[in-house]
């Protein structure tokens, strides 16, 4: 009796969840059969697009600057998986500068690419329910608005580099149509960053059901918007579309060799207690008689990770109390995660300084880094027009750079003493190519600063890599008028 009452008990409690699931069957399969999207094994669609400058606008979190993209064609191969999307990119023009000219527009997944970018093979309608088919999805319900919604949640294979599975949820309309899907990805600033894709105004292509607008936000942030005119399912020409070059581009076949590797971090002595830090962004590491300031946290992590060591090797007896955040592009501020993570204070243009507090605040779970380990809180001081640091040794004056087209958060540093410059993205140009329109806005700050320097520092190194001087700059400035 006992033994029957206990398998009795077990039925009656696997089966809602069995049940369940096959709900999440039943919800894949009409999805599926309502897009047309059984056996499609690749996709090609055509438009255009917009994509927004994400983690480079002029202004951080919002107002993206947008680059248009005629002519785009974006294919998939769902059995790899692999994506290409090819096209031809007008660049935003620049407030004074002359019209930019289009360029060749190309991104490939290949099917080697880490989540980060096959997310967006699988976040597609298409993919989405491929993946939801092979990967044990699971349903509720949501009711956002006046719609409910069924919604699906599946995890891929792959893990997040915190060990940790990743999770996309879709929403299917009332019409059997994915209206949304959502999920989080690592990012070196945003920890667990939102990813959004909503799918719009759904039209019929030869028996395969497609949005004909697109529109992807992360962290809020619309970054990307597709408008489809022509979609193809299962294009006879697939190996074609997969290496074919964008207007004006080399085919992905005839790719150069990707470049080397930086070298390791390595330091030059330009002053007593002055170090130009080289192998990546350039930093520098100056003395205090307490502590240490770094000028520049880096690329990523690993860049980070690398300035901190061999600052640390300089000084071995000080610590690193200020890291200063040149602006908040994110090849820049990639770095500053492992200096949080040190118990530096960040120090950045007040009109970013809320901006990569809080961004550096978010749930870090997926990233698996150096700041998520140590659980460390961001400390962030904001520079409103200069700051000074200084004892009995040292002067540090950080200036706000008025006017840049580039960035309206850029920090200028500046050594009086010793009279070095520092800056970023403002940058002397390989032989050959033109000036920027950023070296006059620089002399202009210069100027109004009253700054008497003799070398120059930036952090993208000169070809070939040396401290510049002052007379470099000057000749720019005959150049650029």
């Amino acid at each position: 009796m006992w033994k029957r009452r206990t398998v009795v008990t077990l039925v009656a409690t696997l089966l809602p969840a069995m049940v369940f699931a096959q709900d999440a069957k039943a919800v894949i399969d009409a999805a599926s059969k309502a897009m047309g999207a059984n056996g499609l094994n690749s996709i090609s669609y055509s438009g255009v697009a917009a994509e927004g400058n994400f983690g480079q606008s002029r202004t951080i979190s919002f107002g993206l600057a947008s680059t248009s993209i005629r002519s785009y064609t974006r294919t998939i191969d769902f059995t790899q998986p692999a994506s290409r999307a090819i096209g031809e990119a007008t660049p935003p023009a620049g407030r004074g500068a002359p019209p930019p000219q289009p360029r060749p527009y190309e991104d490939t997944i290949a099917a080697e690419s880490p989540w980060a970018q096959q997310l967006s093979i699988w976040m597609t309608p298409w993919g989405f329910l491929r993946g939801a088919a092979a990967n044990n999805a699971t349903l509720k319900t949501k009711k956002l608005g006046e719609v409910s919604y069924r919604t699906l949640t599946w995890s891929p294979p792959q893990k997040a580099p915190s060990g940790l599975p990743y999770e996309i949820v879709g929403y299917i309309g009332p019409d059997n149509l994915v209206d949304r899907v959502e999920t989080r990805v690592e990012h070196p600033i945003f920890g667990d960053m939102r990813v959004e894709i909503a799918y719009q105004n759904y039209r019929d292509f030869s028996g395969v059901m497609s949005p004909t607008r697109i529109a992807e936000r992360r962290m809020g942030m619309e970054m990307f918007v597709t408008g489809i005119t022509s979609v193809v399912a299962n294009p006879p020409n697939l190996a074609a579309l997969m290496t074919a070059a964008p207007p004006g581009g080399v085919p992905a076949a005839a790719r150069p060799a990707a470049p080397a590797a930086p070298p390791a971090a390595a330091s030059e002595k330009l002053a007593d207690g002055v170090y130009r830090i080289t192998g990546g962004y350039v930093s520098m590491a100056v003395e205090f008689k307490d502590y240490v300031v770094v000028l520049e946290g880096g690329q990523n992590e690993a860049r980070g990770l690398a300035v901190i060591a061999e600052t640390k090797r300089l000084f071995p007896t000080k610590r690193i109390k200020y890291v200063v955040n040149t602006h908040p592009h994110f090849d820049h501020a990639g770095g500053l995660p492992p200096f949080v993570a040190e118990g530096a204070t960040i120090l950045e243009h007040d009109n970013s300084r809320y901006f990569m507090e809080a961004a550096l605040s978010e749930p870090r779970t997926l990233v698996g880094d150096v700041l998520a380990r140590s659980k460390k809180k961001p400390k962030v001081e904001g520079v409103i027009d200069k700051m000074v640091l200084q004892d009995e040794t040292r002067t540090l004056e950080l200036h706000a750079v008025k006017d840049l087209e580039h960035s309206d958060a850029m920090l200028l540093a500046f050594l009086p003493k010793e009279k070095i410059l520092f800056t970023a993205d403002i940058d002397i140009p390989a032989p050959g190519q033109p000036v920027s329109p950023s070296i006059p806005t620089l002399v202009a700050n210069l100027e109004r600063l009253n700054l008497d320097f003799d070398r120059y520092v930036t952090v993208h190194p000169p070809t070939p890599d040396r401290p510049l001087t002052r007379a470099d700059l000057l000749a720019l400035m005959k150049v650029a008028r």
